[in-house]
């Protein structure tokens, strides 16, 4: 069977071990998590995860990109080991801030990678179209599972017709302060209704669920809330890169009209890829789709590069 649709044995509660990790300072003076995995010099690829999540949503990415490619992820502000911000450090220019940050500290001067981004880490990347930093290195871009605006009107977790009531009653969900609790079997099936397939199985959900419930509830809290507003639909005509699209036919956050209406509109769209019956996780309901894609913008779009490893590691000598 082909390496791109091997299907990853590594049990799926299990990340990966990065070769080495670090802490970026943002804009504000935020500190951002990052993990960097596989050869140096080999072409890169950098993972941006969503709402509630953490580097390890992209461990089935990971563990397969990792053994010919330079793969860097980080957890996003509030998530994973990166710490929650002060007060005002939950705003859309601080998702942009944060990814400059980290291109800026994982890769030498000019050099391209592969940018995916899943949920609000799609967000992210479309929230940076504009900044040099963006501009600087990206070379391809995949956004999976993502919207650029009226999350809430759009959103179909809460089973009523869309009005102005189910708007405001998804807003109310996205924001509520109620712990999460444990992960059980009551949780686990409200997180599978809410966020994926039908016929995701068992330990794909449960997954899912223990990386949601060990979010903080205040990074929780304080995303839901920029969410419920986020609109950054000015800024998918400004990605000026070869970008692909994938979502899943049953997502209930972000359902495929928000992916077919920015396919539409990217100035250098590579296509929507609509995965039948899955939810809004695609990254670990269908990882071997979504693997597939990214090798396939880095083989297309970047190219290893020895001369910005050397750039790079005198950019650390310098600094050092």
């Amino acid at each position: 069977m082909s390496r791109l649709l091997r299907r990853d044995t590594t049990p799926p509660a299990t990340p990966p071990v990065p070769a080495s990790d670090l802490f970026v300072r943002s804009a504000d003076g935020s500190r951002v998590h990052v993990e960097l995995y596989g050869p140096e010099d080999a072409p890169a690829v950098v993972l941006a995860h969503g709402w509630t999540c953490n580097t390890h949503f992209w461990a089935a990415q990971i563990r397969d990109l990792a053994a010919d490619h330079r793969v860097i992820a980080y957890d996003q502000r509030g998530h994973g080991l990166t710490p929650e911000p002060g007060p005002g450090g939950y705003s859309v220019p601080a998702l942009a801030d944060d990814l400059e940050a980290v291109l800026a500290a994982t890769l030498a001067p000019g050099r391209k990678a592969v940018l995916a981004g899943h949920s609000m880490g799609g967000m992210t990347l479309m929230a940076a179209a504009r900044r040099p930093g963006l501009r600087e290195h990206a070379a391809a871009v995949l956004l999976c599972s993502t919207g650029s605006g009226r999350l809430t009107a759009e959103a179909t977790v809460v089973p009523l017709r869309a009005s102005a009531f189910r708007t405001r009653l998804t807003a109310t969900i996205l924001g509520a302060r109620a712990p999460l609790g444990p992960v059980n079997p009551v949780s686990r099936r409200l997180l599978k209704y809410a966020t994926m397939g039908a016929g995701s199985p068992p330990e794909r959900v449960d997954v899912c669920a223990r990386i949601v419930h060990a979010c903080p509830r205040r990074a929780r809290v304080g995303w839901g809330h920029v969410l419920a507003g986020l609109d950054v639909t000015a800024d998918v005509r400004e990605l000026r890169v070869p970008t692909a699209v994938i979502a899943g036919t049953d997502d209930r956050l972000t359902p495929p009209v928000h992916a077919r209406a920015i396919a539409a509109a990217l100035p250098l769209g590579l296509g929507l890829t609509e995965l039948a019956g899955m939810g809004h996780m695609t990254p670990v309901e269908a990882p071997e789709a979504v693997t597939a894609k990214l090798r396939e913008l880095a083989t297309r779009y970047v190219a290893p590069s020895t001369a910005a490893t050397t750039a790079m590691s005198q950019k650390k000598e310098d600094v050092a």
